[in-house]
């Protein structure tokens, strides 16, 4: 199948996992879906560079097919993406990530193991007995989504994440049943082994095999006369086979309902700094704002730089312009932050950010002798895309501090 032709791809509207296939059938990208039809329909609407990247654009370049399963519910969508994620490793997936890690659900390796969910790299930090997993599932794409998806299967098998063994009094998650009650003793160490099981059954991708067990354990506690337990089987069985997981599909919900995509959303916003001065006197700091490679003036801001210092130091001008712009929440988020300078620069932009909590990819503008752009440092993907945004963001950053500089100076009496 040529790549154009997957625009008229026929899916169902249903939730599942899709595959992009290249020309030698092999796996270039693997994605979840809450509707099938909606979701692969949007690899090919107008906006996907901005909204997704290059190197999406060019995986929907390369691909020759699209492969689908369906699947009960979004959250089995969910463990099935990682599995096969896990399985193939496909190229695009992993460059999806960049350089954040990749998150798991895991088991540890206790007499009452918790369940956590763990980036990669917090994984491996400690590689003490202590800190070793029983398993550990994944990988997983989206933090939140993984978030949602353990509160609904807690609803179902309720496990112990934080507090203590026997430690007498009962936990926060006690009390609003979300814990099967290992804190108080309630539940015995074989109890609570047996309930780790079945978790690890429906993080595994076995929801048939839990469902058949689940089936059995019930008989057997009815043929007991343990009417509770049995009870509780009876339960757990309803909840997976009417999984409610309307929090995993707000992802989804927004890609279905974009009906034109430029009109309506919203424009890639980057923002440019620049710090002007002359050996250190009537230091000033400048926003220019880039909104999808077209500058906006009406943006543009202004820093009369406050911190007095013995000699200049364009770090801490630029933190000080950073900070005070922040403080400004009813601006607009930028999508893309642009300093003027080094390595030094943009790591103290990244620190700044990083304090505030400020998730914002910041790249920064390197210039030759001749005050020339030279080289963009930052994540490359980026980088490359926006270029043009990048330099131009730049460009006006500079124009922008100078005149501002000499509009300071020019107000010295003579």
């Amino acid at each position: 199948m040529l790549a154009q032709d997957l625009r008229k791809v026929k899916l169902p509207d249903l939730p599942g996992v899709y595959e992009f296939l290249g020309a030698h059938n092999e796996i270039l990208y693997i994605g979840k879906a809450t509707s099938l039809r909606e979701r692969v329909r949007s690899y090919f609407a107008n906006d996907l560079l901005h909204t997704r990247g290059k190197h999406i654009v060019d995986m929907v370049t390369l691909a020759k097919r699209v492969r689908h399963k369906k699947t009960d519910s979004v959250l089995e969508a969910v463990i099935l993406e990682a599995s096969l994620i896990k399985k193939h490793q496909p190229t695009y997936n992993t460059k999806e990530k960049d350089d954040k890690s990749w998150n798991y659900v895991v088991v540890t390796k206790e007499e009452y193991p918790r369940i956590l969910q763990l980036r990669e790299r917090t994984m491996f930090l400690d590689r003490s007995e202590s800190a070793s997993y029983k398993y550990a599932f994944g990988p997983f794409t989206g933090g939140t989504n993984l978030k949602d998806a353990l509160k609904i299967v807690r609803k179902i098998f309720p496990f112990r994440d934080t507090c203590s063994p026997a430690q007498g009094k009962p936990c926060f998650n006690r009390q609003i049943g979300l814990c099967p009650g290992v804190c108080t003793g309630e539940i015995s160490q074989k109890e609570y082994a047996e309930r780790v099981r079945e978790i690890a059954l429906f993080w595994g991708g076995k929801k048939v095999t839990l469902l058949r067990h689940l089936t059995r354990l019930m008989h057997e506690h009815a043929k007991q006369f343990a009417f509770e337990a049995a009870g509780e089987c009876k339960r757990a069985i309803f909840a997976l086979r009417h999984i409610k997981d309307v929090s995993l599909v707000s992802e989804e919900v927004r890609v279905a309902s974009r009906k034109s995509a430029t009109m309506r959303r919203k424009p890639f916003r980057i923002e440019a700094y620049d710090v002007a001065h002359i050996s250190g006197k009537f230091t000033v700091g400048v926003m220019t704002v880039v909104c999808d490679g077209r500058p906006n003036p009406s943006l543009y801001r202004k820093f009369k730089i406050r911190t007095e210092v013995e000699k200049n130091d364009d770090l801490l001008h630029l933190e000080e312009v950073l900070r005070r712009r922040f403080a400004h929440a009813e601006w607009a988020s930028p999508d893309l932050l642009v300093v003027d300078g080094g390595v030094a620069q943009k790591r103290r932009a990244e620190t700044v950010l990083r304090e505030l909590g400020k998730e914002v990819t910041v790249v920064s503008v390197v210039k030759d002798a001749r005050h020339k752009p030279r080289a963009i440092l930052g994540n490359r993907e980026m980088a490359e895309s926006y270029r043009h945004g990048i330099l131009i963001g730049n460009a006006e950053a500079h124009r922008f501090a100078v005149a501002y500089h000499r509009q300071l100076r020019g107000r010295l009496p003579k």
